[in-house]
């Protein structure tokens, strides 16, 4: 028996993997078959999707990404989730089927001591600081312990939230285990997955919409009218009871100490360890932090880091022309403080909230003159991810130190084979060896 497209695509996002994978199988023999046709390949990217494993706005899995991105004929596609690896390998192997480039990252926060008195990338909370990971090329890791220590501490923190926030919602309080984990296929809830929770427990201790509207208009501040409308959209809903309960002036929010994060040196040195490379997350430029850019790269790649990451969509796509011309000003500017770094530039939309788009407008008037740079960005990467799956020989390896005098030469190098390689490709490296020449690799494809 055939199954219809939408069906498969909708097992896509089952929490099972098996079923993930069978649909996500008989989809690309549909393809092969000349059942489905992709887009053609565009010269677009998204290169920071969060999956399910943390959160997705749109409860897409690695597969459905993956999926998702070869139909809309994106050039490449990554993956990005908070704390953990758990999407890695569904990811990468989802991509391989597809024949769609891929790579695949971590993200958590980090305390900067030096900046302890200054916000860098997270709004309102000096010395915190969004840190990344790019290029990992599997979900297994040496250091399990610090990798699950950083999934522990997340952890950590949801309950503190929960037990804040359910003495003030009672009687609609949550059980941790029983309401809040099913919501993510291994255990890994955020902010958000509470926020799923609490408007699912008010539904049930409170049936009634007109009594639940009440009852939420009291405890968030709200028109209880206003509060009644917004049941129709829950993604909107629940960003409210996020920000007026849990962000910063809401009774769960929980400060950040230092003490509870880990530091910059510890996380780079999980990432080096699994051969991917430690990457700077940029904001927008507007921060006491990120005015101070070039002393905050400094420290950073002085620890390791070799890349940077930047969320286009939220640097120009902004209704306030007076917002958005300060903002597209401090984007490109920092586009070319990384270029004369020679730090690779990784691009995405992020799609850890409802309403994120799935890929960028690289047409838009403001990306028009920064794209070359970003495609150049995801050759590299997938350069890297390819060389340190067969062989040991990714971005920050003893190879590349070895046989590449400059970063300017290596990102030439990088970049050049990875406009030509391919997931079908790739094969034709074969054995290439602990220390090949870059020509005699170059050459292998032609």
């Amino acid at each position: 028996m055939v199954v219809n497209r939408e069906v498969l695509e909708s097992r896509l996002n089952d929490f099972n993997p098996a079923a993930r994978r069978a649909a996500l199988e008989e989809l690309a023999g549909q393809a092969r078959r000349g059942q489905i046709d992709f887009t053609l390949t565009r010269p677009v990217v998204n290169l920071h999707c969060h999956t399910f494993f943390s959160y997705n706005g749109y409860g897409y899995s690695p597969s459905y990404i993956a999926w998702r991105a070869r139909c809309e004929g994106l050039y490449m596609a990554g993956i990005v989730d908070f704390d953990v690896l758990d999407a890695v390998d569904e990811f990468l192997a989802a991509c391989e089927l597809l024949d769609l480039k891929g790579c695949a990252g971590i993200e958590t926060r980090i305390f900067v001591p030096e900046f302890h008195t200054r916000v860098i990338n997270s709004p309102g909370e000096p010395g915190i600081s969004y840190h990344m990971g790019c290029g990992f090329t599997s979900s297994k890791v040496d250091d399990t312990a610090f990798l699950n220590s950083m999934k522990d501490a997340a952890r950590r923190r949801n309950e503190e939230v929960v037990a804040r926030v359910n003495g003030f919602l009672c009687p609609v309080q949550l059980d941790y285990e029983r309401d809040v984990l099913p919501l993510v296929p291994k255990g890994n809830a955020t902010e958000r997955h509470l926020c799923m929770a609490y408007d699912a427990k008010a539904s049930e201790v409170i049936p009634d919409a007109a009594k639940r509207a009440a009852f939420w208009a009291e405890k968030l501040g709200e028109n209880a009218a206003s509060i009644e409308k917004m049941f129709a959209d829950p993604p909107v809903f629940q960003g409210v009871i996020r920000a007026k309960t849990m962000k910063a002036g809401g009774v769960g929010y929980v400060k950040p100490e230092g003490a509870a994060f880990p530091r910059l040196d510890a996380v780079n040195a999980l990432t080096l360890s699994a051969g991917a490379i430690p990457t700077h997350a940029w904001l927008d430029g507007t921060t006491e932090g990120e005015r101070d850019i070039e002393e905050l790269l400094d420290l950073e790649m002085a620890a390791g880091v070799a890349a940077v990451n930047i969320i286009p969509d939220r640097n120009w796509n902004i209704k306030d022309p007076a917002a958005r011309k300060i903002k597209v000003a401090h984007f490109h500017k920092f586009v070319e403080l990384a270029k004369a770094r020679d730090l690779p530039i990784i691009v995405g939309t992020e799609m850890n909230a409802y309403g994120n788009r799935f890929v960028d407008d690289f047409d838009a008037p403001e990306m028009q003159s920064v794209a070359s740079a970003f495609i150049e960005g995801a050759n590299i990467l997938f350069t890297h991810t390819v060389l340190q799956s067969a062989a040991g020989l990714g971005y920050l390896s003893p190879w590349a130190k070895k046989h590449f005098a400059s970063t300017k030469d290596k990102n030439k190098f990088f970049a050049e084979l990875g406009a030509v390689l391919t997931q079908w490709n790739k094969a034709d490296l074969g054995d290439i060896g602990s220390d090949p020449k870059p020509a005699a690799i170059a050459a292998l494809l032609g």
